[in-house]
């Protein structure tokens, strides 16, 4: 359900998130009155704290004053809106829908279940295409939760129903026309690069004809070959063609969806990208690379949106796929080399004033003996430490080649870490239910659950045969070579004995973090407008908090280093995406407080992927190591790593990366494949850009996302929801939060005992022991 309680957060992962929902829109009167946003915060916060007068009182006041706007609105639809923008524009009828909604809630707390059911149904007939927004990154459709509702009133539990899906035959892609030359081909022989390595940047066709023969179907400029494909004639003659590009693009139906979006009406870098993805999954590897350099060499400074509607650089992701490629295909001989796109400016939401600059690169020829022969161990010389950060047996030192380490007891330490927060299957902190895994002690005896009595269930039957063992979780994350766990101290209370033991025994490190405002957490900030990073108040109030951290922790064996914030940019719950300078500027300054009471501990930041890279570069030279939440796809992670070092010149690690082991239309055993594939890649990338590796040379690890699936995540923690939250870089499109662990639960029946270990937890196994 969506009780959203300010005093039950539990902030447990950083794709941003809260657990009170705020509608973006109508924040300002309307006509007069008073913003229908405004009353609905109100109201939720009414709600969470069980001010039943007070969550009345406003959701009435938004009811009186705007039913008749929302009637209005949801008359003048035709089907649910599908993009933020369109949303945004029926805020009125959203902000409604959720008055009514809130209202049924609170009477469902108070066992008033007929009346409740009375409000749930009025959604259900009247604002069927209201929707509300979710912090945590998604909206929801009020009606459809509505429905769960009066399940969960009448029957004690909500009813999944399957979807219905249109059989599609799988197909693979066989190209009609696959060009006259190779991935390599020869673009100097069909016209001029011009400018190259410079904003000025442009390759010039001058042979057309012979550019479209030589790349051929799909591939710029070649646009019409596709339609003289026969199959493009059949897929149309069998209505295959009738869905929308993007509704394909996750189709089995891999040679409908390329017809598809060869001939979309995309921007031509988007449409190359995902036309080059959907030939790389047909296993057209050659074309597809010759898709994406395309990409770099015509159309270096396209760029598409996020789900978050942030940047996306296609030249600089198509660079990055290629030397996947080209790395995972060693057959193929070639490896590119000098491909360079830069972006000034390119680190905000503002794409206006970017100036790319361009060097398209070459392929060089690589045979499979020169892959396979190990490196010459690096010189002396470029061994020879220049810089050391920090006094403690945690510290870094910098290379005269200018690569990273982070040293323990002066040995390279690689962070193999996992978010390890184990929920039990049915509490959810949307609901107040939520425990404190360090505590949960569910059969009383006198062990806590997760860490010392969690057991495998080896046949994967949902049973504790005799052969399955109590192991705990501790030795299980030990045993797949897990180092390091990720933890908050707010705002559940540490163990510390249960930490010193995770350490002592098993030889795993805590990064400890505090969420420095985000979420409103350790700034005495309401939930709106949130924690501002210009108000002295709640910059007093979390240093306050960051000091009780370290002083109460310092001097524990256990700690790694201290880390700031999660993914504080993306704004929820702060300014810090309105104001980054003083947000940046502010936690330099937390970094000088934490130093001036332990110098013994390096300080990092938890960002959110690059945005505004180039102000922390700026703001932030107190912090120690870069770390950011980064979700960009199974090739790893771009240019991350190249720009960090050249904004900041820090060493830098993932502090959340992942994907989930559930993807529409394929088996369990597939989805947990590309899961553990997904990981891999990511792994390889960082591994890569370790010092001596090269790569970067500034990467010192990463935190995987996560230990265990959290049923909570789409709202009904008894159900394991299928559903897609939101788009993204994953196997089928769609984040499914509540698939991320690299174990399982299982049916969920003997929660929070039983594991399922999946491929990417034997995957990590083999590569970090």
């Amino acid at each position: 359900m969506k009780h959203k309680k300010l005093t039950n957060l539990v902030l447990t992962f950083g794709f941003a998130f809260c657990l009170l929902t705020l509608t973006p829109g109508g924040l300002y009167a309307e006509e007069g009155n008073p913003a229908s946003a405004g009353l609905i915060d109100k109201a939720w916060e009414a709600h969470g704290k069980r001010d039943i007068e007070n969550t009345f009182k406003y959701t009435q006041q938004v009811i009186d004053l705007y039913k008749d706007e929302a009637d209005r609105l949801q008359a003048s639809l035709t089907a649910l809106p599908k993009n933020k923008d369109e949303i945004e524009q029926a805020a009125v009828l959203n902000n409604v829908a959720t008055a009514y909604f809130i209202q049924a809630e609170s009477l469902m707390r108070q066992e008033k279940l007929e009346e409740a059911k009375k409000i749930f149904k009025i959604i259900i007939e009247k604002y069927y295409y209201a929707q509300a927004w979710d912090q945590r990154g998604w909206y929801w459709q009020i009606a459809e939760t509505s429905r769960q509702s009066i399940k969960k009133i009448e029957t004690g539990s909500i009813e999944i129903e399957k979807k219905k899906k249109v059989s599609q035959i799988p197909t693979n892609i066989v190209l009609y026309d696959p060009g006259k030359e190779d991935f390599l081909v020869d673009y100097e022989k069909y016209g001029e690069f011009k400018n190259i390595g410079t904003k000025e940047y442009r390759y010039i066709v001058k042979d057309q004809e012979g550019l479209t023969a030589a790349v051929g179907e799909g591939i710029y400029p070649n646009t019409t070959s596709v339609r003289w494909d026969p199959e493009f004639k059949k897929a149309q003659k069998e209505k295959r063609l009738e869905a929308s590009h993007w509704d394909l693009l996750q189709s089995p139906d891999l040679e409908a969806a390329f017809l598809k979006w060869a001939t979309s009406s995309e921007p031509p870098g988007v449409k190359l990208f995902y036309t080059g993805l959907i030939l790389e999954k047909s296993g057209l590897i050659k074309h597809a690379i010759k898709c994406y350099y395309a990409i770099v060499v015509h159309f270096p400074g396209s760029f598409g949106w996020t789900y978050w509607h942030t940047p996306w650089s296609v030249s600089q992701a198509a660079i990055a796929k290629i030397n996947f490629l080209l790395r995972h295909n060693p057959s193929l001989g070639y490896r590119l080399v000098d491909a360079d796109i830069r972006i000034v400016n390119g680190y905000d939401n503002d794409v206006s004033n970017d100036i790319v600059i361009t060097n398209p690169g070459r392929f060089a020829k690589e045979g499979l003996l020169e892959k396979l022969t190990p490196k010459a161990p690096p010189s002396k010389e470029s061994r020879r430490i220049k810089r050391r950060v920090g006094k403690g047996t945690v510290h870094l030192v910098q290379y005269a080649n200018g690569h990273w380490q982070l040293l323990v007891n002066n040995k390279p330490y690689i962070i193999k870490g996992i978010t390890y927060t184990p929920t039990k299957v049915g509490e959810s902190p949307d609901e107040g239910t939520m425990t404190n895994w360090m505590e949960d002690d569910f059969n009383r005896n006198g062990r806590i659950d997760g860490p010392y009595d969690a057991f495998v269930d080896k046949n994967r039957n949902n049973l504790q045969d005799k052969d399955e063992p109590d192991v705990g979780d501790f030795h299980l994350m030990k045993e797949m070579g897990i180092n390091t766990i990720r933890w908050y101290h707010q705002p559940f209370k540490a163990n510390k004995e249960l930490l010193r033991n995770l350490y002592k025994n098993y030889g795993i490190r805590v990064i400890m973090g505090d969420f420095l405002g985000k979420y409103a957490l350790g700034s005495g900030a309401t939930w709106y407008p949130g924690t501002d990073y210009n108000n002295e108040e709640h910059k007093k109030n979390m240093i306050e908090s960051v000091t009780r951290m370290v002083l109460e922790f310092k001097d524990e064996p256990f700690i790694l280093f201290w880390l700031l914030g999660n993914e504080n940019v993306y704004g929820f719950a702060c300014n810090a995406n309105k104001e980054p300078d003083a947000y940046f500027k502010f936690v330099n300054e937390v970094a000088k407080a934490i130093k001036a009471i332990d110098p013994q501990h390096p300080v990092a930041i938890c960002s959110g992927d690059t945005l505004f890279l180039d102000k922390f570069g700026k703001d932030c030279p107190d912090i120690d190591i870069f770390g950011t939440n980064a979700y960009r796809g199974d090739y790893g992670f771009g240019f991350l790593w190249r720009q960090v070092k050249e904004e900041a010149d820090k060493p830098a690690f993932i502090t959340e990366f992942g994907c989930p082991a559930y993807a529409e239309g394929r088996t369990p055993d597939e989805a947990e494949d590309l899961q553990a594939e997904y990981h891999r890649g990511a792994w390889e990338d960082i591994e890569d850009n370790m010092a001596f590796h090269g790569g970067g040379g500034n990467a010192i690890g990463g935190v995987a996302f996560e230990w265990l699936d959290e049923w909570w995540k789409a709202y009904e923690p008894s159900i394991h929801d299928t559903k897609g939250l939101f788009t993204g870089p994953f196997p089928d499109g769609y984040m499914h939060e509540e698939w991320l662990g690299v174990c399982s639960q299982g049916d969920g029946k003997l929660s929070p005992f039983l594991r399922q270990l999946r491929k990417s937890y034997y995957m990590y196994k083999k590569m970090w022991r």
